[in-house]
């Protein structure tokens, strides 16, 4: 009996170079549909938010949504809002460097050289992110392997290399750069079938030279040249078959010609978006980030009818209305984009499975301050959409300021995997967060 693709594929006598290209592939899916697929995605938006237009006065399921919130209404029974978990790690850089650079590392950062606000110099962060944790996990496991493992996606992400850019850690000092062009995303996702165009480009060259030599051979190489024909026609229709069952769904069709410039987010992040919905419908990754900006990230939002850069207004005083509303927008906006993700999910049905791909997928949104003009690391928002974790959504939670180890704890736990400490062990000794499912 075959238990496995992995086994399936072993016996066919494909070499283990392939197994992570075809181990996923929908033409295989008579095999470990048992086991259920769950997904995690971390988007993240910079500046903190402002308090008054984002948290629920309400704790428990009868809560309402602020302004910066509205955008999840129709996703309210699947969000989860978790106040009063905090960023308690300490040590080298501004509040800006460690907010993002341990954000998802729970770990401090190195010192190093780089100079910011007015706090010590640092360096990249000592651990790896909590995606990167779950992304080894998962690939360690034959039936949950995917060809990518994980995918960092980002939009208007600044090309320099800093603190403040990085939040994705691979171990210690090995930050990740995400991909915030999506056509390079697509092509990284979609390019082997650029590949096989080139191919078979090859391929129909080859037959019209081996027609002109056929006329200028012995019989007895004339049919050595029919066997060679024929191999080739059989390859041309191996590659024409599977051009369209390789990723078993309609490739997206990405607007031409959108420039990397502030005024094309808006486009920019629907086109990831969409990249993303398709790569978790192919199972080409379980695991993925979403970073718009960077920490202290300055987009002017002229969309919004907002002109000035967005960590200058961060920095104003709570008794400037216009600045506070503007702020408003903005993060009402980036929740937009949260709510965008999650609707797309919601309408793609789970392949070989249940549902759709929202059930089995969670997205956590935040942030590397709780509070732009005060810097603060506590109350950094934590907003959870979707089912893949089977925490209990549609509610409103007041955490007491915990720490956020004991978040990526409890992810881990959900996934399956029993991790006593995460980053920094002085803030995991309480576990996992209790009252989430």
């Amino acid at each position: 009996m075959i238990n496995s693709r992995r086994d399936f594929l072993r016996r066919l006598g494909i070499g283990a170079g392939a197994l992570p290209f075809v181990l996923n592939l929908p033409s295989l899916c008579f095999a470990n549909q048992q086991a259920r697929k769950q997904r995690l995605v971390i988007i993240f938006s910079p500046n903190g938010v402002v308090p008054k237009t984002f948290w629920p006065d309400e704790e428990g399921e009868n809560f309402t949504l602020k302004e910066s919130l509205k955008p999840l209404a129709a996703m309210k029974d699947k969000t989860l809002i978790l106040h009063g978990v905090c960023d308690k790690v300490r040590g080298d850089g501004d509040n800006h460097m460690r907010g993002i650079g341990c954000l998802l590392t729970g770990a401090e950062l190195f010192p190093g050289n780089i100079q910011g606000g007015s706090d010590t110099p640092a360096g990249w962060a000592s651990g790896l992110s909590i995606d990167q944790e779950l992304k080894n996990f998962l690939q360690g496991k034959p039936e949950m392997h995917t060809r990518f493992g994980s995918l960092e996606f980002g939009v208007m992400v600044p090309d320099h290399a800093d603190t403040w850019t990085r939040m994705v850690y691979t171990g210690p000092n090995k930050p990740v750069a995400p991909i915030d062009n999506p056509y390079q995303m697509f092509q990284k996702l979609y390019g082997r079938m650029k590949d096989q165009e080139n191919l078979l480009s090859v391929l129909d060259d080859l037959q019209d030279d081996l027609k002109k030599i056929n006329a200028a051979v012995s019989a007895e190489d004339r049919q050595l040249l029919d066997e060679h024909t024929t191999l080739v026609r059989e390859m041309e229709q191996e590659l024409r078959q599977s051009d369209a069952a390789d990723v078993g769904h309609a490739v997206p069709q990405l607007e031409a010609g959108v420039k990397a410039e502030n005024d094309n987010m808006p486009q920019i992040s629907k086109m990831q978006i969409e990249l993303m919905v398709n790569s978790f419908a192919a199972d080409f990754s379980r695991v993925a980030t979403l970073q718009y900006t960077n920490s202290v990230g300055g987009a002017k939002m002229h969309w919004l009818g907002v002109d000035e850069g967005h960590h200058e207004l961060s920095h104003h005083e709570d008794s400037k209305t216009e600045s506070q509303e503007k702020l408003t927008r903005i993060n009402k906006w980036y929740c937009e984009q949260l709510a965008y993700l999650a609707k797309r999910l919601s309408e793609t049905p789970e392949p070989g499975g249940e549902g759709s791909l929202l059930d089995n997928t969670l997205i956590v949104w935040t942030n590397e301050l709780g509070k732009g003009n005060s810097h603060t690391l506590d109350n950094i928002p934590f907003v959870l959409v979707g089912g893949g974790l089977d925490f209990k959504m549609g509610r409103s939670l007041k955490c007491g300021k915990v720490a956020h180890n004991r978040l990526w704890l409890s992810l881990a736990e959900a996934f399956g995997h029993d991790l006593k400490r995460f980053g920094n062990p002085d803030f995991c000794g309480d576990g996992p967060l209790t009252g989430l499912t």
